[in-house]
């Protein structure tokens, strides 16, 4: 009889430390949902839809009309860093332009398995900053193409939340701190979880702003400072 209740008890409490368990996760899921929320007041015709993740994609335009595309990218590949919640912005051009794809990685671990950077054949001399850097191309960089280059990674990586920074001929990427994984649930229980319930609309507003810059360093008709006017 001992043994009976006592197995009768030992289920109960797994059961409920399964449904615990399953409650938890579609919390964080729903919280996870709604990371981009704030995106949506700074973009002209917005959508959202899930990665398979469960991360939200948000697309829209800029000001200027053209299109752009703001992802989440959860990195925990180091685990010796706590885990790196980043935002990808992806500004893409109305038309493709005869420029060199080029683009700079801070901090290189290796390990970004996101990096664009990490793909490009050609290795460039990086501005001094004071975060290490990789900076490669795709070899077709004239030299003043590159002096250029290298002069705008320089400023862009000044802000230490910039993680890579990459422009092609079809569009323009940068990737964007937008939050730290907490301690204790990396260090206890190794899982990445992230003390914020949405992106904050000023992290969102700058990664736009940089990737704008960054993508009106060969053109004269792009003025940065108006990305998000009567957005």
């Amino acid at each position: 009889m001992i043994t009976y209740l006592f197995s009768v008890l030992a289920f109960l409490v797994f059961a409920l430390i399964v449904a615990a368990g399953v409650a938890e996760h579609r919390s964080a899921i729903r919280k996870r949902h709604r990371l981009l929320d704030e995106a949506h007041d700074l973009l002209r015709d917005p959508d959202i839809r899930l990665a398979p993740d469960q991360f939200p994609v948000v697309t829209g335009r800029i000001a200027d009309g053209r299109r752009i595309r703001l992802e989440l990218i959860a990195d925990t590949m180091v685990t010796r860093r706590l885990p790196q919640l980043w935002l990808s912005v992806t500004l893409l051009g109305t038309q493709a332009r005869d420029i060199p794809t080029m683009g700079a990685l801070a901090r290189p671990t290796g390990s970004e398995y996101y990096s664009l950077v990490h793909g490009l054949p050609d290795w460039m001399t990086p501005p001094a900053t004071e975060v290490p850097l990789l900076m490669r191309g795709d070899g077709r960089a004239t030299p003043e193409q590159a002096l250029a280059a290298r002069e705008k990674f320089g400023e862009l990586f000044a802000d230490p939340q910039v993680k890579e920074a990459v422009m092609t001929q079809k569009a323009t990427r940068v990737i964007y701190q937008a939050s730290q994984g907490t301690r204790a649930a990396h260090m206890f229980l190794r899982q990445a979880r992230f003390s914020l319930e949405t992106v904050p609309a000023s992290t969102i507003e700058r990664a736009i702003e940089l990737a704008v810059e960054l993508s009106a360093i060969f053109t004269k008709d792009v003025q940065p400072s108006h990305a998000f006017q009567a957005a």
